[in-house]
């Protein structure tokens, strides 16, 4: 069972019981309490449920009748990440199939990232490098992978991990991909963020033999007030078809090369 489908079992059990429990779910799906306490916090965001401690429950505005009643009107979790819902997804598929058996990835932190997570379980004997803690939930439920997660302290806002321990944890590594993300691209400066302190990308980027900048269509056209990367970093960018002409012909004159998912 994928990610996708225990999430989807969880609401319908929801919808069944009212309420469920992090150990019993845990046992049931064969997976750790981590990888079930990431699942109930991204369907809470999804406003599917409600979360308290140690398990979760329907909404207060929405009663288990009325939750049976409109389960066909629901949109489930995997439905809203459907391709054509969810570019997202679409984008992490396309960056996925870059990865061959046998090489080493950085993550970056970020949703699109945590994505590609996902998609990265479905690939066997990989290493994976990262500072995205939702991503290295994920990822240390696949016995196929090599997980390696970076020091120093949690960003709570990212739920990642930065700063200089962080930075000294990547010394004497090589990765053959980086996988970043971005709050704004500016294809005549670089990738920005709303964040403070990404000199982690920078470190980053400089041990990976090849950059792939993974960002939907929303992040063009607006820009952070830091730099995350200048645009001379990146080797690949992939995003959704949704782009403009002009933000297309802007980033073939930048030089990057660009995949449209």
């Amino acid at each position: 069972m994928n990610t996708f489908e225990r999430r989807n079992t969880i609401i319908e059990l929801l919808r069944e019981k009212g309420s469920v429990v992090v150990a019993e779910l845990a046992k049931q799906f064969n997976v750790s309490e981590v990888s079930i306490r990431t699942d109930l916090r991204v369907l809470e965001e999804q406003n599917l449920l409600v979360r308290f401690h140690g398990g979760a429950g329907l909404p207060t505005n929405l009663s288990q009748p009325q939750a049976q009643q409109v389960q066909q009107e629901e949109t489930l979790l995997d439905e809203r990440y459907q391709l054509s819902r969810d570019p997202k997804i679409e984008i992490a598929k396309v960056a996925v199939g870059l990865v061959k058996e046998g090489d080493t990835i950085i993550l970056d932190s970020g949703s699109t990232t945590m994505m590609l997570a996902m998609e990265l379980v479905k690939v066997k004997n990989i290493t994976v490098i990262t500072n995205n803690l939702p991503a290295a939930s994920i990822l240390s439920d696949s016995p196929d992978i090599t997980l390696v997660i970076c020091g120093g302290y949690v960003r709570h806002k990212t739920r990642s991990m930065h700063g200089t321990m962080t930075e000294n944890s990547l010394k004497g590594i090589r990765a053959d991909l980086m996988f970043v993300g971005a709050d704004g691209v500016d294809p005549k400066v670089g990738l920005t963020t709303f964040n403070e302190g990404y000199g982690i990308s920078v470190v980053m980027a400089d041990i990976s033999a090849k950059v792939i900048c993974v960002v939907d269509s929303t992040k063009f056209n607006r820009s952070g007030f830091n730099l995350v990367l200048p645009m001379n970093k990146v080797d690949l960018l992939i995003t959704n078809r949704n782009i403009s002409e002009q933000t297309k012909l802007e980033l073939s004159n930048s030089g990057v090369e660009f995949k449209l998912a």
